[in-house]
């Protein structure tokens, strides 16, 4: 510790033998620096505040019919690639910056300028930005801002009605091709609906439906035609006086035929049928029905026996005269009449059946072939009512973003330059150059020093030179010596003071000019 006291003395009195070169040089580099400092340009500043409002009213009311970007990330991203290079070259025009230049290089290196010293900053979290520039000239620096601004809104308007028509002129596009795609599958479907007519069913039945629906129409028709047949033969019989009967029928009314009362006993019979399925022999209603059917028997017996005893006493009437005959006779036309029709009904149900079997064999390819073109008609009608909805909704977009109702660009504060310089400081920058000019003057005294080294003890020299030392003289000064000696000290803290005074006066006048600038 104490070796480094020793070398740090030894410095500081080598430094200080030439503390003359150290104060000239000092004053050298503050009145350079001094000089360079006043003769710094002035920088005036001009700001702009912009507010983008992007909490419309109509934001919610046109949530879910309208697209409604991110408008916020979409200014953000604006203002963070708002000076690119076209930006800048777009500025200098619209600020008047190119009439003064010369060639291409100035032009790129007024443009390389502008990027560095335009700057666009965001204030917190409130879509509030400001825009300032630094010029020599207060005007251009406010047509500078004032430019920005205009291509700052303009930017954000141009690229929504850009995207927006982008938008639409795509979904467009997709619409004419799923419009072709839709019509050919229509025709496709239409075509095989007419080729396969028979298949076609309505009230939601299936072919094997509507087969089993026409077996039991044909077997009903069959039945319905076996009833006719045979109560057309029972009047032949009883018109050919066939009175005696079929076996179990002593009184032979069963080969007579009485549409009316026949009718209203089958009918009877059915619903005792139905009964006896739910109930048994001693419920009220069967028992009702029972007798019901008694009481229908024996009016035929009556009615059937009346005719018998008529026909007796007038054996005419079978020959073909009389009411009784003539109603048999109408009653077999009529039966003929019917037997007919049912026979015409049965054919056509068989001949239904028949084209219906012969449809059911291919079947499972034309289900499979409807099923494929029903499907792709459905995906292409789909998606084209997807489109034709996103382009309403993309209109929808494009007329609010036209009202300019998403986002509101707001001027808070127009461009506006700063009436004093803002740049640079030199109330600042002058104690700068005043440490600077006395490092300078420290550093040229070291490095004199250093280049004439002298040696104030005899370690030193012993170190340096590696011979050894038998003694040291001492050198007493005499007045003379003194008198120079303080006489140099004083010259020197004087020119140290002088510097110091004159770098306070520079100070106290800049101050003062300033308090008066601001003052008017």
């Amino acid at each position: 510790m104490e070796e480094l006291l020793r070398q740090a003395l030894v410095i500081l009195r080598a430094t200080w033998k030439h503390r003359h070169l150290g104060m000239l040089v000092a004053w050298i580099v503050g009145a350079i620096a001094a000089g360079v400092i006043l003769r710094i340009p002035d920088k005036y500043e001009a700001s702009a505040r912009i507010f983008v409002d992007t909490q419309s009213i109509l934001k919610p009311l046109m949530s879910g019919l309208a697209v409604q970007p991110n408008v916020e990330q979409q200014v953000m991203m604006l203002s963070r690639t708002l000076i690119s290079r076209p930006n800048v070259e777009k500025l200098v025009r619209m600020s008047d910056l190119d009439l003064n230049l010369k060639g291409k290089a100035e032009q790129d290196a007024l443009i390389d300028q502008l990027t560095k010293e335009l700057k666009i900053q965001s204030i917190g979290r409130d879509n509030l930005y400001i825009i300032s520039y630094r010029s020599n000239n207060p005007a251009t620096a406010q047509r500078v801002v004032q430019s920005l601004v205009s291509i700052f809104v303009e930017s954000s308007l141009g690229d929504k009605r850009q995207d927006s028509d982008s938008a639409r002129k795509f979904i467009d596009e997709q619409i004419k091709g799923y419009e072709k795609k839709l019509e050919e599958a229509e025709t496709r479907l239409k075509e095989f609906k007419l080729r396969n007519l028979d298949m076609q069913t309505g009230e939601g039945k299936d072919s094997i439906s509507k087969l089993a629906e026409n077996s039991s129409l044909l077997s009903q028709a069959r039945l319905e035609l076996r009833e006719a047949e045979n109560s057309r033969d029972a009047l032949k019989r009883q018109i050919l006086g066939d009175s005696q009967g079929r076996a179990g029928d002593p009184d032979g009314i069963s080969s007579v035929s009485m549409p009316e009362l026949d009718g209203r006993i089958d009918a009877q019979k059915r619903n005792l049928d139905a009964l006896l399925q739910k109930y048994t022999e001693e419920h009220p209603d069967v028992r009702n029905t029972r007798r019901v059917i008694k009481e229908l028997e024996d009016q035929k017996r009556k009615d059937v026996a009346d005719l018998r005893r008529s026909a007796a006493n007038n054996p005419s009437l079978m020959a073909g005269s009389g009411t009784a005959s003539m109603e048999l006779r109408s009653s077999l036309a009529m039966a003929d009449s019917r037997i007919a029709s049912l026979r015409t009904r049965v054919s056509e149900y068989e001949s239904r059946q028949a084209r219906q079997r012969e449809l059911l064999k291919s079947m499972p390819q034309i289900e499979a072939e409807f099923t494929q073109l029903n499907r792709d008609y459905e995906i292409h009608k789909k998606n084209y009512s997807q489109l034709v909805d996103r382009r309403e909704s993309a209109e929808l977009s494009g007329d609010l973003e036209s009202a300019g109702s998403v986002a509101d660009f707001r001027l808070i504060d127009p461009p506006r330059a700063s009436p004093n310089p803002v740049a640079p400081n030199r109330l600042l920058l002058l104690p700068g150059g005043l440490v600077l000019a006395f490092a300078a003057g420290l550093f040229a005294a070291f490095v004199a020093s250093q280049l004439r080294p002298v040696f104030f003890d005899g370690k030193s020299l012993r170190d340096a030179t590696g011979l050894p030392l038998l003694g040291t003289v001492t050198l007493i000064p005499n007045e003379t010596r003194r008198l120079k000696e303080r006489a140099s000290l004083r010259r020197f803290l004087l020119a140290t003071a002088g510097l110091v005074v004159a770098y306070g006066a520079g100070i106290a006048a800049l101050s003062f000019f300033a308090k008066q600038a601001a003052g008017a």
